[in-house]
């Protein structure tokens, strides 16, 4: 069986990642990010053959999406200047964590995809990086977006999230539905991984002019 195509552009962003550090061409909020990438490709290949042969993936899924979202929701708190927002996003965090556990182990069960959870971080996910964009129209002077990791990460979580807020978060029951295929829910999270991981590897790629980054320290 083919491997699937969304891994190629996990696999590209996490070698460019990996290589713009060794060129010192990353700003300090990223540094953890070629690592998280490379972690996340591996968890898709176990998955996935976890899958072609017949076995149980769903508990691998729930807890490494629970770590994602925390991963995530802590580097947008990287990027926002409000101190206050910094705080909020921090314990909105933890609490997150916790309740995506709790769902997991008691709830919703470790071997069904957690749902609950999944469209609570989709949303989290989706606010805060509504806030990023907020605070940038507020700035007194101009910048560069262009040359902006954070625009271009924060773009692409806020697309991928809310795009599958409504389906990922209603999985369970869709699949339920006469008419649906898998395939199809398929080709669509495939479409919107190889944008999200397309916007991340041009977020490590637009350090390599070495214009400083107001975000970098």
């Amino acid at each position: 069986m083919d491997i699937p195509f969304e891994y190629y552009f996990i696999a590209l962003s996490v070698v460019v990642g990996f290589v713009m550090q060794i060129l010192k061409h990353t700003v300090h909020y990223v540094r953890f990010f070629p690592h998280f990438l490379l972690v996340a490709l591996i968890i898709e290949i176990t998955a996935w053959r976890l899958w072609t042969e017949g076995l149980q993936n769903a508990a691998l899924y729930n807890f490494f999406s629970t770590v994602a979202f925390g991963f995530y929701l802590d580097l947008i708190r990287q990027v926002v200047f409000s101190k206050k927002a910094k705080k909020v996003i921090k314990w909105v965090m933890y609490i997150y964590l916790a309740s995506a556990l709790i769902n997991i182990l008691f709830i919703q069960k470790i071997n069904t995809f957690h749902t609950f959870t999944y469209s609570l971080g989709c949303f989290l996910i989706v606010v805060i990086s509504m806030y990023y964009f907020y605070q940038l129209f507020q700035l007194p002077h101009s910048i560069n977006l262009a040359r902006e990791p954070a625009f271009w990460i924060v773009s692409g979580l806020l697309f991928y999230y809310l795009c599958t807020l409504p389906l990922l978060g209603a999985l369970n029951y869709l699949y339920t539905l006469p008419g649906v295929s898998p395939r199809s829910l398929e080709q669509i999270t495939m479409i919107l991984n190889v944008l999200l991981y397309s916007l991340f590897t041009i977020s490590f790629l637009c350090r390599a002019s070495f214009r400083k980054s107001m975000l970098s320290s």
